[in-house]
């Protein structure tokens, strides 16, 4: 498999814009693990090789286990993840399956007992820019294996 085009190339504004969200999410307070797992769990289910390569790569580099890394995609049987942790990835799954069920109130207040206003707003745009980025990543066949960190 060959990345299908080089979209960095073809048109820097756009990807100027998804760095612009990327950047605002890093700055936005919330916990890098918490990013790194979010980031992870959204591209588990929407089946991106490359972000997931490099994800797993950045979570291990910032200090995350291979254990929490591993039983990701299980975190509901899994007793390693905080409250918040297992919040925020309920959020990720809700958000990321939206056209599978609606995001319902009582669904929305249980992960908001653990993040402010600011911070559902930063997590909810944390999760909107690894779907994007999934997307193009999936769209234009990046070959997974190329990230370093």
């Amino acid at each position: 498999m060959s990345q299908r085009i080089d979209y960095n190339q073809a048109d820097p504004l756009a990807i100027k814009s998804m760095m612009a969200l990327e950047n605002y999410v890093h700055q936005s307070g919330l916990e890098s693990s918490l990013c790194e797992l979010v980031k992870t769990r959204a591209s588990q289910i929407n089946g991106c090789a490359y972000c997931l390569d490099m994800h797993t790569k950045d979570a291990r580099k910032a200090g995350e286990s291979e254990q929490r890394l591993y039983l990701l995609s299980a975190w509901r049987e899994a007793p390693f993840y905080t409250e918040r942790e297992r919040a925020a990835l309920t959020w990720t799954e809700a958000l990321t399956l939206v056209s599978q069920q609606p995001i319902s109130d009582e669904l929305y207040e249980s992960v908001k007992q653990h993040f402010s206003d600011k911070e559902m707003v930063a997590l909810t745009m944390a999760i909107v820019a690894i779907n994007g980025w999934n997307r193009i990543a999936i769209g234009f066949a990046n070959v997974a294996g190329t990230y370093q960190p």
